[in-house]
């Protein structure tokens, strides 16, 4: 009888989803799975800042210590959520086909950056999405959101639908109040009672009004493949962020990491997309060489085109006012050395120097 791997992963909606899209894949070769959901520091903290949380792995550390200790086989992860460093005897055994990795601006009507008014307010947790769209746009006020893809979006939504519901309910007060008026007449201004609107609402619209009061945001940005995963993407109204912006490296991929030797050799067999390992490696590959990670505005997009990897960096100032950019198509047969070659450079054209910064800021 087939051993199961028991697969660790952090308890959220999108977590949960990813880990299950790994287990189907490995069912379908015929191989017994099992979840086991992990709290991690990331999960614990929810008033801080990814980048105030310490290192880069807030997300990471604690499923792949139950996988170095032997209570689960492997550990499924957000690639770019991953440090570059690696525990000993740990290796990303699967990289499965990467799903869309670009960023995305999630508004209640569906406006483009450009259409949105003069100083509004976009909520991110990421400080490379808020370096690149102050470089874009230094009207706006970029403010904190965590949370997991959902509750970003409620909190979003959530003022507004707030709003309608005092409406509706004022409106059908006040009808109840005239008491002369005919039952055709009542509730003039809306074509449904308060319950009846109410009951129309989606789960995650209604989600939306039981959360608290807090920022009010006009815009909040967060990758696409995060809304797609949840099924959110038909509901949910969202326009790409367009060039130059740049995804974190990583960004829609997952990682299946486990202990070095047989199973993780048996994991790659089933899980690995060839290109979409190529594409990530030389992504992180470029962010471990510059020293980089959540607590540095760095884009980098990697894409392979037939013997070459069209590679895009972007590193920013926090403040967006600084960057240094640039593109190369790296050959792919030597793809890591290239990348490191490429992240060198970089790094002598100042590159290095604003990541040092950002790190001191953070």
């Amino acid at each position: 009888m087939t051993e199961t791997i028991r697969l660790a992963t952090r308890g959220s909606q999108l977590a949960l989803r990813q880990a299950r899209h790994v287990a189907e894949i490995l069912e379908t070769r015929r191989r017994s799975t099992e979840l086991v959901e992990v709290e991690t520091t990331g999960d614990a903290v929810r008033d801080e800042l990814i980048h105030r949380l310490g290192k880069t792995g807030a997300f990471v550390r604690s499923l792949d210590e139950k996988v170095l200790d032997g209570d689960v086989d492997a550990a499924v992860h957000s690639m770019k959520d991953m440090p570059t460093d690696f525990p000993d005897g740990l290796v990303v055994a699967g990289v499965p086909e990467r799903a869309t990795s670009i960023d995305v601006l999630v508004t209640p009507e569906g406006a483009a950056l450009g259409d949105l008014p003069e100083g509004a307010t976009v909520g991110t947790s990421s400080l490379r999405r808020k370096a690149q769209l102050l470089a874009s746009r230094p009207d706006l006020a970029v403010e904190p959101l965590r949370g997991n893809v959902d509750t970003r979006v409620q909190k979003l939504l959530a003022p507004a639908l707030r709003a309608e519901r005092e409406r509706r309910i004022e409106a059908a007060t006040e009808d109840d109040e005239d008491g002369d008026e005919d039952e055709e007449d009542a509730d003039a201004t809306y074509d449904r009672t308060p319950e009846e609107w109410l009951e129309d609402l989606s789960e995650l619209e209604r989600g939306a009004l039981e959360r608290e009061p807090g920022t009010e945001f006009d815009a909040i940005a967060l990758a696409e493949a995060g809304l797609v995963r949840i099924g959110l993407a038909d509901t949910v109204p969202y326009r790409e962020l367009p060039r130059p912006f740049l995804s974190a490296p990583g960004q829609g991929a997952l990682a299946v990491t486990a202990r070095d030797g047989g199973l993780a050799e048996s994991l790659s067999d089933a899980l690995d997309h060839p290109r979409s390992r190529v594409e990530t490696t030389v992504e992180r590959t470029i962010l471990g060489a510059l020293g980089g990670g959540c607590v540095a505005p760095i884009g980098i997009y990697a894409v392979v085109q037939g013997e070459h990897v069209q590679t895009r960096v972007r590193v920013l100032s926090q403040d967006g006012t600084e960057e240094i950019e640039a593109t190369r198509d790296l050959p792919i047969e030597t793809h890591p050395e290239a990348a490191r070659e490429f992240a060198a450079d970089l790094d002598a054209r100042g590159a290095g120097e604003l990541i040092r910064r950002a790190r001191r800021e953070a």
